[in-house]
């Protein structure tokens, strides 16, 4: 390893920076200016290997600054990033992040420049054609002296493809003289990794629909080699505008394009163990949610290693990284070639990424992998270290999540299997998530959210399954967190209820919705969709809550009877519960009452004839599972068909959650369920799109299975 320099860094970086300068490889400089330049490179340098946060611009500017003053050797690259690299830096990363971004500032000053001389190449030869009728014999002389001593390769064909003439550096891109390349077409030089733009570019350009076009292309040398070129390709036109030749120039950037590779490898993979990193792995999930198939499903391990922080303290850093390389090696070789990819997200964590899952049970396999993978200890020259694992595993359809929330979801749970007692795997529990996630945010930012103005209200469609119309809404908070993102009402309510934070919340819910309802029958009239509030267990309970809903219908001026309250089964746990009391009293005053999650909890079905209610929710997770292959789906129907006319019975209406699929809606729409909400009808979403719909439901034959 290369010797680095002395920890006072400034001076001591400078001096070897200027060194390296006066030692060549550049054209010649004046001593004084070779000084500034030298002085104003380092700087830059030295402040963007040490400033925060890192900027990447300032060793862009200095790459850039050395090929502006003809320093364009590749040799000086080299001996730059040599020396970058022997300097004493903050211990964050940032030596590779350093090096590359001086290396990019330097290969892209270099193409600028390249690039500059192409176009003054493509004018003169564009200039030699204009003025071929004034002076043809010196305008010849001129054009062919340029072109055979040019230092890029030109070659000259016609429009049907032809190869018409190439000079002398245009031959040796390609392992040969002039003459090999004399009379070969063009479409004879595809390679395989030609992107299709290329072609379709090269069809326009002699059919005279463009100018020219410039792309990164690879060829195949005479021995076989590929060479990687930056191909400028220009059409020449007859005076009347007809395309009559094309012009190509080829820069031979195979080195730059290898050095980009390896740049791009370093940014992507891991130094220590040659895993994917943290970057790559995020692009890898997020562009899985990019366009998902439908039903799409996707796996995530979490990994995390048992007791390597003893390794690192007891035997040092140095034996510490031996292991991770080991394990790395062992996931790596038992989890690729099942098609999974494995990163290392940072010190003795690892993630396992699982495209196209299969379910649940794919991703318990991929973890039981793990653990098998890592069940032998690792022999590190005369140390039989053993070595175990916890693994978080998240197995989820794409459409039901987002990558940051499947990212912490996986985190939350490993952090579960470690506290079972390690050494196992841990199936992702969306209760014990959620009550993660909310515990975490309440505690820290719930409080002032709602001075804040962090909370805002999205709306559900609710349709009449009879006629497809939108017949009410369902009001849901979210939480727009500036830590964790848009948070549902699942991942904060559960503790806010626990807390107390349920009441202030649930108040402004209640106005707020209210408000807008009103706003909607002032504006639609009896178009106006129902509008239904979600009512916490501790609201319920509360003795304050009827004068609350009546102080906000009197204030926002909503009707009664266009508002439904959605209690849980839990909300009145007997006949003599003080809830029911004032739960009779809402009715009375003219609001709806509707049980929601219906059928998820049993304690209180004894209850349901003696509750004020006037409509059931059937729980989205019935008609969830009637897709599910691991249960039976015609058994499952028949429950749902059971808790229909039961509803009915009682002489109560009933709305089906979770519905996303036309062939659900006609089949509960056959069983007699009056409404129904989910996916299918529409997602939540923002007030004016609500509004946008209840203008349109004024259309002719609305379609039951439209989508929101």
């Amino acid at each position: 390893m290369s010797e680095r320099l002395p920890a006072d860094g400034a001076s001591a970086f400078h001096a070897a920076w200027a060194g390296m300068l006066r030692s060549g490889h550049g054209s010649a400089v004046h001593p004084e200016e070779l000084q500034q330049l030298a002085e104003r490179s380092a700087e830059l340098l030295h402040r963007a290997g040490h400033e925060q946060p890192f900027q990447a611009r300032l060793a862009e500017q200095a790459g850039a600054m050395l090929v502006d003053n003809h320093f364009s050797d590749p040799a000086v690259l080299s001996d730059a990033l040599h020396l970058l690299t022997r300097q004493s830096l903050p211990d964050d990363g940032r030596g590779p992040a350093l090096c590359g971004a001086f290396a990019a500032g330097w290969a892209a000053a270099l193409r600028e420049r390249t690039l500059r001389e192409q176009e003054s190449i493509r004018l003169a030869a564009d200039t030699a054609r204009q003025e071929v009728e004034k002076a043809l014999r010196a305008s010849e002389a001129r054009f062919r002296a340029l072109f055979e001593s040019a230092a890029i390769g030109i070659g000259l064909g016609d429009t049907d493809g032809n190869i018409l003439a190439v000079n002398r550096a245009l031959g040796e891109i390609f392992g040969g003289g002039p003459a090999d390349l004399t009379g070969v077409r063009v479409n004879d030089l595809v390679h395989p990794e030609d992107t299709p733009g290329v072609w379709e570019a090269y069809e326009d350009l002699i059919s005279g629909k463009r100018e020219y076009f410039q792309f990164d292309k690879p060829y195949y040398r005479r021995d076989g080699e590929v060479v990687w070129t930056h191909l400028t390709v220009s059409l020449i036109r007859d005076d009347d505008g007809t395309p009559l030749y094309q012009v190509a120039m080829l820069e031979d950037i195979t080195d730059r394009y290898r050095l980009q590779e390896r740049l791009r490898h370093q940014a992507t993979h891991d130094p220590l163990t040659g895993l994917p990193n943290r970057a790559a792995f995020f692009e890898r999930l997020e562009k899985l949610f990019e366009e998902p198939e439908p039903g799409a499903r996707f796996g995530l391990c979490y990994v995390d290693l048992d007791g390597f922080k003893v390794v690192n303290d007891s035997l040092g850093h140095d034996m510490g990284d031996q292991l991770l390389t080991a394990v790395a090696g062992r996931l790596e070789s038992a989890l690729t070639p099942l098609g999974h990819l494995v990163a290392r997200l940072g010190g003795d964590e690892f993630v396992v990424l699982l495209e196209n899952c299969r379910g649940e049970q794919e991703a318990v396999a991929a973890a039981k992998t793990v653990l098998a993978a890592l069940a032998k200890p690792v022999l590190i020259g005369d140390h039989k270290l053993a070595v175990g694992a916890s693994v978080g595993v998240l197995e989820r359809r794409i459409a039901t999540t987002t990558p940051g929330a499947a990212v912490r979801a996986a985190d939350l749970t490993l952090y579960r299997a470690k506290e079972a007692g390690r050494g196992r795997w841990t199936l992702f529990d969306p209760k014990e998530n959620a009550r993660a996630v909310s515990r975490y945010a309440v505690s820290v930012r719930m409080p002032a959210a709602l001075d804040r103005g962090e909370f805002f209200i999205d709306y559900q469609p609710m349709v009449d399954l009879a006629d497809g119309s939108m017949a009410g809404v369902e009001a849901l908070v979210r939480w727009r967190h500036p830590q964790l993102g848009v948070l549902g009402p699942d991942e904060f309510v559960g503790v806010a209820e626990e807390t107390g934070l349920i009441m202030p919340l649930g108040r402004w819910v209640l106005e707020q919705a209210c408000g807008q309802a009103a706003d909607w029958v002032a504006r639609f009239g009896d178009r106006a969709p129902k509008l239904s509030v979600n009512l916490a267990v501790r609201q319920a309970r509360n003795a304050g809550l009827v004068a609350d809903v009546d102080r906000v219908l009197r204030t926002t001026g909503l009707e009664p009877s266009r508002l439904q309250l959605e209690i849980t089964e839990s909300t009145v746990v007997g006949p003599e519960d003080e809830a029911l009391k004032a739960l009779h009293a809402l009715v009375d005053m003219g609001v709806s009452l509707a049980v929601d999650d219906f059928g998820t909890g049993w304690s209180n079905l004894a209850y349901l004839r003696d509750l004020p209610v006037s409509a059931l929710k059937i729980a989205g997770s019935f008609v969830g599972d009637l897709h599910d292959p691991a249960k039976d789906t015609h058994l499952g129907w028949r429950i749902v068909s059971g808790l229909v006319s039961l509803a009915h019975t009682l002489g109560l209406t009933v709305t089906a959650e979770g519905v996303e699929s036309r062939a659900d809606a006609e089949r509960l729409r056959l069983m007699g369920c009056d409404w129904a909400q989910g996916w299918h009808f529409g997602r939540p979403v923002r007030p004016g799109e609500i509004a946008r719909r209840i203008a349109e439901a004024n259309l002719p034959e609305t379609d039951l299975a439209r989508e929101s």
